[in-house]
């Protein structure tokens, strides 16, 4: 039985590995569309992990770009979107931040999830600000694989098989992992908000 052939690079991964090996050969224009493609995705995975903070985010997803642009010469293919890459980069600065600070977990929930196109007035607002600040209250109660689980699956609006990627994870582990969060955000959620 002949082994399996390596998947060639940017199959399956838009022409993103391409590009990696664009920019590896000097390519800035190149690593600029890597930039493109994936800074939105790397600033909310911080946002989400910063509690909010939009200018710690917004310094992290830069420094994930800055750090693998020096380190560009050193990743290669392993089956995997180069997006995994820069998310854990920013894991990682985001780890060195909270655990090198005094840092204290506050929320700024409006910035966090968008209220509801349906929202009437300002008393539904204060509503669904109150609800979306439990929700967040409870998530932080998960530990830590769930909760990047369901921020990824939720939060920022990932496919399974994009959270598998970025987790390092097969899809059933994904879907058996957010299957537990869900249960256990169940259980911690206050009765009306379930």
């Amino acid at each position: 039985m002949p082994a399996p052939q390596p998947q060639p690079i940017g199959d399956g991964h838009d022409g993103s590995w391409s590009l990696v090996k664009m920019a590896q050969a000097g390519d800035m224009k190149a690593f600029g569309e890597l930039f493109d493609r994936y800074f939105d995705m790397v600033f909310r995975f911080a946002l989400v992990r910063m509690n909010g903070d939009r200018a710690q985010a917004e310094d992290i997803a830069q420094e994930t770009f800055v750090r693998a642009l020096r380190r560009i010469g050193s990743v290669t293919y392993q089956g995997r979107d180069i997006g995994a890459w820069f998310v854990t980069i920013a894991r990682n600065l985001i780890f060195d931040h909270v655990k090198s600070s005094r840092y204290r977990l506050e929320h700024a929930t409006d910035e966090i999830v968008e209220h509801s196109p349906a929202t009437h007035g300002p008393e539904q607002q204060v509503l669904d600000g109150a609800t979306n600040s439990e929700l967040l209250r409870c998530i932080r109660k998960l530990n830590p694989d769930q909760q990047e689980c369901i921020t990824l699956r939720f939060l920022q609006g990932l496919s399974v098989a994009e959270t598998a990627a970025l987790m390092d994870r097969n899809e059933g582990a994904v879907k058996a992992l957010q299957h537990r969060a869900v249960r256990r955000l169940a259980q911690l959620l206050p009765e009306g908000l379930r």
